[in-house]
């Protein structure tokens, strides 16, 4: 357990207000980008950093309202109401508890790292793509000396950012930046876009209400498919995420809990008017990079939210738009895997590919199809590579039979190049496949060693198959007969086939 200290409490504390104000602007603009007041964003973004700090896998990673899950939502809210989206999030946090339940957080461990690496280094582009939406005023690009303090303000906050690391580290370099810059505006009277352009941040509480939806086969129809998209993308990069802090943390998170407490967040967070949310890779990492690791930070940011729509949003809402996006911008540059150019050439060309096809796919599509294509070219791949290491050696023993000492693994991609491997009208008589180091993987190697063994019998020939594990063994049919068994030799290892427990 985390020991309380002063130090604890400050580096939590400030980091926790830091990424409360960098939650602000993120959360109106995704509630925009799904058709739903800004309140709904902000209540979201407070119920689910809250719970998921609280009750999560991963102390230190800030959750709340996504654009990945914004983007998903769209479609629902335009064509039946907010309503249902509510009705939506409350099955998508059931299907992630469900996933919880039954253990499956684990399998984000199966992930490759060139996909890891592409999903970063995708969604550190998104973020910075992102923030140029803000650059633009009733849909058109800033102009002239308004475009000018625009970026001079960014670049300023980004100076602060960068140069205060070198005088002192008391204070996150974020929140001073933030504080600089907002007082140096206002100081000056330097007129420029601030949160309130965005939308009014100011509010009540969350008031409990069922989704206003019929409770009946229709509204599920609408709503089974939306939340089943979110939930899956939810997951994908909330466990993406909780890999990448756990990185950087050098400690462990647990996979399951955290699906479970984004699950109930996302229930909770629904029933009391919030559009849903996950894990927010560049909160999360303003948050790691303050050296936060605590559940404190992810809670206190929550709680400065809600004092901010409770009591601040008059101040909240003059702080210069341009500090909060100086702030993201240094949260790409550290997100970013600049690494990934020095790899060039000194990595497999595959996997390569597979980095720049995840952050490409990230920033065209979205993030759960882009992590899904690289997993299937990242499998495909490795298929490929298997596929081609079984070797065989043959002799001719004492007996004067041919020996086939096979080397390698035996699965679905293999089993074309090994049927190669044999000559079966050339050879003798009596033939010997010596399975000794070779491993025998699924149900298609299986399919393969009986089809072998039927070629043998119809030239009339006698195959004997040697040290097959006992699961192979029980699985051959055409081959029974032609089995070899060597109790105390024989491989021990168990065939993935559906066949068996």
């Amino acid at each position: 357990m985390q020991s309380v200290s002063p130090a604890y409490l400050k580096t939590n504390l400030l980091s926790g207000l830091t990424v409360a104000l960098a939650l602000v602007p993120e959360a109106i603009a995704f509630a925009l980008v799904a058709h739903v007041s800004p309140l709904t964003g902000l209540y979201a973004a407070v119920l689910v950093s809250f719970i998921t700090s609280a009750f999560g896998g991963r102390p230190g990673m800030i959750s709340g309202a996504a654009g990945a899950l914004a983007v998903v939502m769209v479609a629902l809210v335009v064509e039946h109401g907010v309503q249902y989206l509510f009705a939506a999030i409350v099955l998508m946090g059931l299907w992630q508890m469900l996933f919880a339940a039954a253990r499956l957080g684990k399998f984000i461990r199966m992930v490759p790292y060139p996909v890891m690496l592409g999903f970063v280094n995708g969604l550190a582009l998104v973020i910075f793509i992102a923030q140029f939406g803000h650059l633009k005023v009733n849909g058109q690009w800033m102009q002239g000396a308004q475009l000018a303090t625009m970026l001079g303000l960014v670049a300023a906050t980004m100076a602060v950012i960068y140069v205060t690391p070198r005088i002192t580290k008391a204070v996150p370099a974020t929140l001073i930046g933030i504080l600089v810059v907002t007082a140096g505006a206002a100081l000056l009277g330097i007129e420029s876009k601030t949160v309130g352009d965005l939308g009014s941040i100011g509010g009540g509480l969350p008031q409990f209400a069922l989704p206003s939806v019929p409770f009946n086969f229709e509204t599920l129809r609408i709503v089974l498919p939306y939340s089943l998209v979110l939930a899956g993308v939810g997951l994908i990069e909330s466990l993406l995420t909780l890999t990448l802090v756990d990185e950087i943390t050098e400690t462990r998170g647990q996979p399951n809990r955290e699906c479970m407490a984004q699950g109930a967040a996302n229930v909770v967070t629904a029933l009391f008017g919030g559009m849903g949310g996950c894990a927010m890779i560049g909160q999360s990492m303003i948050n790691v990079n303050n050296g936060a690791y605590g559940r404190l930070s992810g809670m206190s940011a929550s709680l400065f939210l809600l004092s901010f729509i409770l009591f601040g949003s008059s101040w909240i809402e003059q702080i210069p738009l341009a500090a909060l996006i100086g702030v993201m911008f240094v949260v790409c540059e550290k997100t970013f895997e600049w690494g990934t150019f020095r790899t060039i050439g000194k990595v497999p060309r595959a996997d390569t590919l597979v980095v720049v096809l995840v952050a490409a796919v990230t920033l065209i599509f979205d993030l759960a199809v882009a992590v899904l294509a690289g997993v299937i070219v990242s499998a495909l791949v490795f298929a490929w590579q298997h596929a081609k290491q079984i070797k065989v050696a043959t002799s001719v023993d004492a007996q004067g039979w041919k020996v086939y000492e096979l080397d390698g693994t035996l699965f679905f991609a293999s089993v074309a190049h090994f049927n190669g491997l044999f000559a079966p009208k050339d050879d003798p008589q009596d033939v010997v496949v010596e399975f000794r180091r070779a491993r025998v993987v699924d149900h298609s190697a299986i399919q393969a060693i009986d089809a072998l063994a039927e070629r043998y019998r119809a030239l009339g020939k006698r195959l004997h198959l040697r040290h097959l594990s006992p699961d192979c063994r029980e699985l051959l049919e055409k081959a029974r007969d032609m089995i070899e068994v060597n109790v105390l030799e024989d491989p021990r290892y168990r065939v993935a086939d559906d066949k068996l427990a």
